[in-house]
């Protein structure tokens, strides 16, 4: 049941016809990300690169590549696991069909790692230099793990059961890293190790043991991402996940690592040091720019005589992580409301970069006496998500009520919007926060994990009906024009280039509103009235194209509390509203990171493999 390591795993994957071995030459630097972003977005096999330049290891990609073969992956211990989430759910649902839970004791029996003297893991050892030297992108600093399972354990209280493992990139060249010696350490705001960190820092600056794991059951690559309930190892849900108990030895700095594992790079973080990591092209689709971070002074780095390198790129979504996602939906959908009371749902909105854009569905009960529905206990609801674990990073949180309409999916984005943009009143349904914690990766807003955010609440019946058809005759002030659909009472509208200072607000955005607002009464009623969102952008007609460009746009390049305008905007008793329409700045702006590009001369090698009589003929 499950796979006891990767190499189980590539096996059986292409005995069904799921993985593609790859035998011509392959350049990790930029060269493997390239193949493996095609070969994705094509919905193809993983992909075993077996003769990687320079590096004696295979390396494997597009593992995670489609919804469905992550479904493959797990799909002997995926129902056990669900059946423990309903029985979270709905305990009584045990003694309605008790038959049904006869397994899960089993389940739960892998959850405890089995300490052991030896495994695979310990057959060799190697130098950093040694392991793929990956670059996805061409600006990058240097080379990345991508799939890293980066575990710690709690100083104060040591041991698998108060351990950490998540997903923090790691630099392994380029910099101001000494060679072979250390490695960078990229861990973001709200992170688990974070906590561990501090501890060591608390005790004297005690060093902090760190192994990162890499490949081994692919189990442990989705524990890593998991979003699991305080006080629930990593550990523990990789083993219910891969159906057996982990078996795990020590490392050179003595902190456990699988014996299964592929890779571990062992070794400790002292104190406060930090040196510069980055840039590196990350998931919200532009670069992480170069920041200080905690390093890893590397011990040893111990791997299988038969180590396979498993490895992703991210990118603009949708990429390969965007698989880890919807699965974990799959798997936690259930349990949202047992965790937030009243609240029937939570979308993290991938095509946005997860992190800025959050769509709920929430209950309105407080006040059911009420003739005109405000909304009251969805703000209740909307502090609760916003207060809960990853979900304290999102920007913008768009809260609806399920009783208005009971048949609204919040996986159907046009229809979610629609929904809302047809009750919202901006007077009164916009509530900010402001110079509080942000993604770190967010580069939108006051600066480094800083910026806002706003909670867009909506409840009762419908307050107007949206047009579809952009306003013929609609004057706009010079600098401004090229009106476009982005979706029914959403406008796009090009904007001149932004040169706005980041702490400040845009006079060029404020001569915008003004001149809507000097409109006369019938001309803003004939242009404007049924258009509740505008939003001011570089491209409008690629913001337009479809609602994956405006969602990109819209959300990762706007900051609530800079970028968000209104027409007759005003504050009273602290609280900030406007008439219709709201406006939102999405362009951008001069501190913003830069775009992911591709570099153009791979660009052609990958399209090379892809021409007829190459190896990736017919699969992009």
């Amino acid at each position: 049941m499950g796979y006891a390591n990767l190499q189980a795993c590539v096996r059986d994957l292409e005995a069904a016809g799921h993985l593609l071995r790859l035998n011509v030459e392959v350049d990790p630097h930029l060269e493997a990300g390239a193949i493996q972003r095609r070969v994705y977005q094509a919905k193809g096999p993983a992909l075993l690169f077996t003769r990687v330049k320079g590096c004696r290891f295979p390396m494997l990609g597009n593992l995670f590549g489609t919804l469905e073969r992550s479904r493959f992956l797990f799909r002997d211990t995926l129902p056990a696991l669900e059946r423990l989430v309903r029985l979270k759910v709905d305990p009584s649902e045990a003694l309605r069909s008790p038959w049904k839970y006869l397994g899960s004791a089993r389940t739960l029996w892998h959850a405890r790692p089995r300490f052991v003297t030896t495994g695979p893991i310990l057959g060799a050892s190697c130098a950093l230099s040694d392991l793929p030297q990956q670059v996805s992108w061409p600006k990058d600093g240097g080379a990345f793990v991508t799939l890293p399972q980066v575990y710690s354990e709690s100083p104060t209280m040591p041991g698998w059961r108060h351990s950490n493992l998540g997903m923090y990139r790691v630099q392994i060249s380029g910099g101001s890293y000494r060679p072979d010696r250390e490695a960078g350490l990229h861990y973001q705001i709200h992170r688990g190790i974070g906590v561990h960190h501090a501890q060591a820092l608390e005790r004297g600056g005690q060093p902090l043991r760190v192994n990162v794991f890499v490949g081994g059951p692919p189990a442990m690559t989705l524990a890593a991402v998991m979003p699991l309930p305080e006080g629930m190892p990593e550990l523990s849900f990789a083993g219910m996940l891969g159906g057996h108990r982990l078996d795990m030895l020590l490392a050179a700095n003595g902190l456990p690592m699988p014996a299964q594992a592929d890779f571990c790079i062992s070794g400790v973080v002292l104190g406060a040091k930090t040196l510069p990591e980055g840039p590196f092209g990350d998931h919200l689709g532009y670069y992480s720019l170069e920041h200080d971070f905690p390093v890893l002074s590397v011990e040893r780095v111990h791997h299988r005589p038969d180590a396979i390198w498993p490895f992703t790129t991210v990118g603009r979504p949708p990429q390969e992580d965007t698989s880890f996602g919807a699965l974990i939906h799959e798997l936690t959908g259930e349990v949202i409301p047992t965790v937030l009371p009243g609240v029937r749902a939570v979308h993290a909105v991938d095509a946005a970069g997860v992190h800025p854009l959050l769509l709920a569905l929430g209950s309105e009960r407080y006040v059911p006496y009420e003739a005109d529905r405000a909304p009251r206990e969805l703000l209740t609801q909307a502090n609760a998500i916003l207060g809960q674990g990853q979900l304290s990073l999102a920007k913008y949180l768009f809260i609806a009520d399920h009783k208005d309409d009971p048949s609204l999916d919040i996986h159907d984005l046009p229809a979610f919007f629609r929904h809302m943009l047809r009750r919202v009143d901006w007077t009164r349904d916009l509530h900010f926060q402001t110079r509080t914690t942000v993604d770190t990766l967010d580069y939108s807003g006051l600066g480094l994990n800083e910026g806002s955010k706003v909670v867009v609440a909506a409840a009762g019946p419908p307050k107007r009906t949206l047009p579809a058809t952009a306003p013929i005759s609609l004057k706009l002030p010079e600098g401004f024009g090229d009106p476009r659909v982005c979706l029914p009472g959403v406008l796009a509208v090009r904007g001149p280039r932004c040169r706005r200072e980041r702490h400040s607000q845009d006079p060029e955005i404020e001569r915008f509103c003004l001149a809507l607002e000097a409109m006369s009464a019938d001309e803003r009623e004939r242009e404007l009235q049924d258009w509740p969102l505008l939003v001011v952008v570089d491209d409008s007609a690629f913001v337009s194209h479809d609602l994956r460009n405006f969602l990109w746009v819209c959300f990762t390049r706007s900051d609530p509390a800079c970028d968000i305008y209104g027409v007759g905007a005003g504050t009273r008793c602290k609280h900030w509203g406007c008439n219709s329409p709201l406006i939102i700045d999405a362009r951008a702006k001069p501190h913003h990171a830069p775009p992911l590009e591709d570099d153009p001369e791979v660009g052609k090698r990958v399209d090379a493999l892809g021409a007829k009589g190459g190896p990736l003929h017919g699969v992009i």
